[in-house]
């Protein structure tokens, strides 16, 4: 669970625990099914069905860059075989990682348009995830997306898939955040009325004022990104107000072009104005790094020491949408972690 590494103090070398983040258990808040597909199952599905799935560059020239070579890879992901199998894998994988619970997101309703068949990819998801948790010891609930950029109708029938499942806690926007949220507030509204949570993608492309609208009319609990709330102090002010949680994804920030590096991330600015930041992965097949390495990043980039990473991955739990024994269960283990 942890090592002893020499470091050089005042007077000379000292030993310094050095916990394992594998170890840690952690809250995966903020990551897209269709962005977990292992290397190696993606290759065999593009090779099954004809595509050609272009190497992950180094660094993507914008959102939308990235978004169509993520098509291409959705656009592998065709049978409910394919969506059964990548569910079981994202289990396995993150509990690999210590991840004890995951609020997975999936473009149900996107997927079903797709493949011909409304409510094939959400019931093999959900099927694959049942045996996933059996088997890997992890607990594994969905959130539904709706890209801005799709008719309303689309986002209803979103909410009717999300209904059908207690696998389902919750529905949100995503996807170009130049497209306004308002027209989806009714549908949104009907659908907390019926249960369920809403997350919102915002504050990644667009600026801060994204961030309340995702909040003031779209009703967001929490908010995916929304890092770019630090450039408006009143919209860091409404987050720390309301206890609103913020799903910070740093890596995929970085890769896609959204800041200029992980280092130059405002992470540590939104943490110090007292905004609840949760650490999460977003689409780690680009980024090359799961979510312990994602957490890895707060020692080695930002120089946090183990009580402020426990931290945060307290804020994960407590920010989840999961059941109150699994939090308590989690907290107890996170502080089992730093004794």
């Amino acid at each position: 669970m942890w090592e002893i590494r020499r470091r050089w103090g005042g007077g000379g070398f000292y030993p310094a625990v050095v916990r394992d983040l594998l170890a840690l258990p952690k809250a995966h808040l903020h990551v897209h099914l269709e962005s977990t597909v292992r290397p190696g199952t993606l290759a065999e599905f593009a090779a099954r069905y004809g595509v050609v799935v272009a190497p992950v560059p180094s660094r993507f020239r914008g959102f939308r860059d990235f978004a169509d070579r993520n098509s291409v890879v959705r656009g592998c992901v065709r049978s409910a075989e394919d969506f059964r199998r990548v569910a079981v894998e994202f289990c396995a994988d993150e509990a690999a990682q210590g991840t004890r619970y995951a609020e997975v997101t999936f473009t149900a309703a996107s997927h079903g348009d797709r493949v011909g068949d409304p409510g094939m990819p959400l019931a093999a998801v959900v099927d694959g995830l049942r045996v996933g948790q059996r088997e890997h010891g992890i607990v594994v609930r969905l959130i539904l997306d709706h890209s801005r950029r799709r008719p309303v109708g689309r986002l209803e029938r979103t909410v009717e898939l999300a209904c059908r499942y207690e696998e389902v806690v919750g529905v949100g926007l995503a996807g170009d955040e130049a497209y306004p949220l308002a027209p989806f507030a009714p549908v949104l509204r009907a659908a907390r009325s019926a249960g369920l949570r809403l997350v919102h993608h915002a504050g990644e492309t667009a600026g801060a004022a994204s961030v309340r609208e995702a909040v003031e009319v779209g009703g967001a609990e929490r908010v995916g990104h929304g890092f770019r709330a630090v450039e408006d102090r009143e919209v860091v002010a409404m987050l720390t107000d309301r206890a609103i949680p913020v799903e910070v994804c740093v890596s995929s920030n970085a890769v896609l072009g959204l800041v200029g590096s992980v280092a130059e991330h405002p992470l540590p600015d939104l943490v110090a104005a007292g905004v609840v930041v949760t650490v999460n992965t977003d689409v780690p097949d680009v980024t090359g790094r799961s979510l312990a390495a994602e957490y890895g990043v707060l020692r080695s980039v930002f120089g946090w020491d183990d009580d402020a990473v426990a931290g945060v991955a307290r804020a994960g739990v407590a920010a989840s949408f999961a059941p109150e024994p699994l939090r308590r269960e989690l907290l107890a283990g996170i502080e089992a972690w730093r004794r």
